[in-house]
């Protein structure tokens, strides 16, 4: 299971800042109720920063994303021998994370309806415009750009580069994310949707399993477009 504490712990943290900024700009009596696009951008693109900086400390590469694994062990980047371990801590390690977020304002969602933004998008994306086409578009070009970068990092664990992974996702949702919410990560959308639509949240609202197909699939194509891009050019 080698990589899957790293990536269990910082997935958690990630989700943890993520979808806690999430609840905070979404329930009622949230101080930050309100707060706008740059705020929400700013405080992923830290979770992100702060989720890799403590993987690399458990002795993962802190991918923290399926579709990083994945794109990266399909062209020679990462051995598959890891894949699943990486998976498996991505996956619980998002959902655990949601589920701190629900205990943690537990008292905003029982004031909080589903017009008064209770609802799955503090945890999960949602299209803007709901056209099924572009939105697996945009998933796929935001993720494209997010994984190739990464591919030129080199080890992003070290130093100062999980400080501009975060200002790369920031930028990503500053330029991209505003059509879909940018999930990049199946694992981010996946798991805190489905705690959302399992765990006894007060006064929730419906999971919008129909739209969760595209934060999957888009960023597993965008992952695997990035890595044979940097193959062939490599």
């Amino acid at each position: 299971m080698n990589g899957f504490l790293g990536e269990f712990l910082g997935t958690f943290i990630l989700i943890v800042f993520g979808t806690g900024c999430g609840a905070a700009v979404n329930l009622k009596k949230s101080y930050a109720k309100g707060a706008n696009w740059m705020y929400i951008s700013l405080a992923w693109g830290m979770a992100v920063t702060f989720g890799v900086y403590v993987a690399g400390q458990f002795g993962s590469d802190g991918h923290l994303n399926p579709a990083v694994t994945l794109g990266f062990a399909a062209f020679g980047f990462f051995p598959w021998s890891q894949v699943l371990p990486y998976l498996l801590g991505q996956f619980l390690g998002a959902f655990l994370g949601a589920a701190i977020v629900i205990i943690h304002y537990y008292p905003h969602f029982k004031e909080s309806s589903s017009e008064d933004g209770n609802s799955v998008g503090i945890f999960a994306t949602g299209p803007a415009i709901n056209n099924g086409l572009f939105n697996f578009l945009s998933e796929t070009i935001a993720t494209f750009v997010f994984i190739f970068t990464l591919l030129n990092l080199g080890n992003f664990t070290q130093g100062l580069k999980p400080l501009i992974v975060g200002l790369l996702i920031m930028v990503i949702g500053q330029a991209l994310g505003s059509t879909t919410g940018f999930a990049l990560n199946p694992a981010r959308d996946f798991s805190p949707r489905l705690a959302y639509s399992i765990l006894p949240v007060p006064n929730k609202g419906g999971a919008n399993w129909a739209y969760a197909w595209v934060p999957i699939c888009g960023p597993i194509v965008g992952g695997l477009l990035a890595a044979c891009l940097q193959a062939v050019l490599k």
